[in-house]
């Protein structure tokens, strides 16, 4: 089986689909590992979530399947705080990609 990682950056109705299709994964278990990562806009779309969106999201946060966010979109954004309380991890987004890819994740871009 395949390890993935989503890297969801889009903060309009793509994020809604990729959260979406991401909560389906981890429902129906399709591959060996699963993460998440947030990067850039998506990241102050976060802070907005409602709805079936925001519900998805909870899943993926409640199943382990989230990651981070990157940290210093976080910091400039000074959106830091907020992030950390909704429950997300913060790191350099660059260095967690890059530790994926070393370990042999495919990364699929949102």
């Amino acid at each position: 089986m395949a390890k993935v990682v989503f890297l969801i950056m889009s903060d309009d109705v793509k994020m809604d689909l990729a959260l979406t299709m991401a909560a389906n994964t981890v429902s129906t278990n399709r591959y060996e590992d699963f993460k998440v990562i947030f990067w850039g806009p998506a990241q102050e779309r976060l802070l907005r979530l409602e709805g079936p969106a925001k519900d998805n999201f909870e899943k993926l946060l409640k199943a382990g399947a989230i990651d981070s966010a990157c940290i210093n979109y976080a910091r400039n954004k000074g959106i830091d705080q907020q992030l950390t309380k909704i429950g997300i991890k913060l790191h350099p987004a660059g260095d967690r990609v890059a530790y994926y890819i070393n370990n042999g994740y495919q990364v699929l871009v949102f």
